[in-house]
């Protein structure tokens, strides 16, 4: 299950983005999640995806 809280979500993700080098997509899949929805979440409190670093900032 991912972190409810936008800030600690983050932090989870872009560990997980950085660490392993996979794709938003991907995690997704792994963690049984909605891109959607986290891409939503995120962006609610500021942070978009940039390809680019394969980071939200």
């Amino acid at each position: 299950m991912l972190p409810r809280d936008p800030m600690i979500l983050l932090s989870y993700v872009n560990t997980k983005l950085r660490n392993t080098g996979m794709t938003p997509n991907v995690f997704c899949a792994e963690e049984n999640a909605d891109e959607q929805e986290l891409r939503k979440t995120l962006a609610e409190v500021g942070f978009e995806y940039d390809p680019a670093r394969n980071q939200f900032v």
